[in-house]
């Protein structure tokens, strides 16, 4: 009776510990912290590619910095968690991490395009303008030469 109740005891104490965190079901090796550090590193430095296309391009990417800088916040910690020897954190702070860059890269590839766009369509209002100015001018100018030869040939006035 005593044996079951200790076997009973010990179990509920496994159970609560493990509950609140302080002890660790699946342990998570060294290894497998350097291996999901170094994903996350490689996947970083794509979607820090990414961000400098879009900025090359003009795009507007405030927003993609910043959470580029939380993703890096959060490897940065999960790089501490690995020197001390907290495993379990630092594969946790590389999934923070690896959540803040989903769908970051298409993101940063749709503002690329946009800003592609938005700078065709600058170059073709530019030269439209230029153009149509271009010929105001030329005609204007035409315009006041025929107007004041014409004056010149009838002594100053117009007919």
């Amino acid at each position: 009776m005593h044996l079951k109740l200790l076997l009973i005891l010990a179990a509920s104490m496994l159970i609560v510990l493990a509950a609140c965190g302080r002890l660790s079901v699946l342990a998570v090796s060294e290894s497998d912290a350097v291996a999901a550090i170094a994903a996350a590193e490689e996947k970083i430095v794509l979607s820090y590619n990414a961000v400098a296309e879009a900025d090359e391009e003009g795009a507007n990417t405030t927003a993609l910095l910043s959470a580029l800088d939380r993703a890096g916040e959060l490897l940065s910690k999960a790089e501490q968690s690995l020197s001390a020897g907290d495993f379990d954190s630092a594969v946790s702070l590389v999934g923070q991490s690896q959540d803040t860059l989903d769908g970051f890269v298409v993101e940063a590839e749709a503002l690329t395009e946009e800003a592609v766009r938005e700078g065709h369509w600058d170059l073709i209002v530019n030269v439209g303008g230029s153009v149509v100015g271009t010929v105001a001018v030329v005609c204007g100018g035409f315009s006041v030469w025929f107007l004041s030869k014409k004056r010149g040939e009838t002594g100053g006035v117009a007919e």
